[in-house]
């Protein structure tokens, strides 16, 4: 019988990481304690550099931001998987899975800008120190995450718009804990051409060129701080600079993976379980990172 595409009333099923229903209980376990952890450490992160006025600088600005889309990224992905574990189901309607996909772009798109544009902060707070302040000033700074998230908006409702085209027979089959475009375009039965050529057109655009911006701020950064006397100060840039670089490395090198080696070759469960160190895990750091930010970074660099 021919599959029919019933966009109204379709139904997907994500099997998750494991079929196994004694892993169940130590699933939920285990993602509802890092849901938590995300959750309750980048809201202390807001909280802390709202209120204190000595984070109130570029660097805890984009922290605190990172923290919201964070917070947002991982209640995407992971409270559906919470809710299906709990109610010993696999479902997810057809609308419920395009609205993860969408936002899930959006906050992808938005750690891969808010990444980027810390690195370009810390490359002018250690590298062209006595222009700090009118580089980075608070208009600058409110305009760069202002066009991050109105190029995201655009990006992920282009993203919709051309899903419109694929077909889906009824009950089909996610190999995810949560609806990712890649997969979900994989199991479609209908020619998606278009749609995987403005993906990699995508990723490439927003991926690439920002890994190739951290890595022009990190090769001056570290050239600059070869050149310091001070211990302390170059003590205070790497554990700042450091990381933020451990964050971009988990977040570029497991996203590159699961995106680009799909093209390659294909393996739905290796895909999941490498998605959960950036849709997951790396969230979680970002407290870290943010205990190692020298709010005077900045004034110490060329002291």
């Amino acid at each position: 019988m021919e599959a029919k595409n019933y966009t109204s009333m379709q139904q997907f099923f994500l099997t998750g990481l494991s079929e196994d229903p004694e892993m169940q209980f130590v699933l939920f376990g285990l993602f509802m304690s890092m849901f938590l952890v995300t959750v309750l450490g980048n809201l202390l992160i807001m909280l802390v550099t709202s209120c204190d006025s000595h984070c109130h600088t570029p660097m805890y600005f984009f922290l605190c931001n990172l923290s919201f889309v964070d917070i947002c990224l991982t209640s995407t992905t992971i409270t559906k998987m919470l809710v299906n574990i709990y109610m010993h189901t696999m479902e997810i309607s057809y609308t419920e899975c395009l609205t993860q996909v969408y936002f899930l772009n959006n906050f992808l798109g938005m750690d891969n800008f808010l990444l980027t544009i810390m690195a370009y902060d810390y490359f002018v707070a250690i590298c062209h120190p006595l222009n700090y302040t009118i580089i980075m000033n608070p208009r600058i700074c409110g305009l760069l995450v202002l066009l991050s998230w109105i190029t995201m908006f655009w990006v992920s409702l282009i993203h919709m718009l051309l899903m419109k085209q694929p077909k889906f027979s009824i009950s089909t089959e996610i190999p995810h804990f949560f609806c990712e475009l890649t997969e979900l375009l994989r199991v479609a039965y209908s020619d998606t051409h278009i749609n995987n050529i403005f993906l990699y057109l995508v990723t490439a655009l927003l991926g690439v060129f920002p890994v190739i911006g951290i890595a022009f701020s990190y090769f001056h950064i570290v050239s600059a701080l070869l050149k310091m006397s001070s211990i302390g100060n170059k003590y205070k840039a790497f554990s700042t600079c450091g990381s933020h670089l451990c964050v971009v490395s988990l977040f570029y090198g497991t996203g590159f993976m699961v995106h680009l080696s799909s093209a390659v070759a294909h393996s739905s469960k290796r895909n999941a379980i490498t998605s959960i160190m950036y849709t997951v895990v790396t969230p979680m750091l970002n407290p870290i990172q943010c205990q190692l930010v020298s709010p005077d970074l900045e004034s110490y660099i060329f002291k």
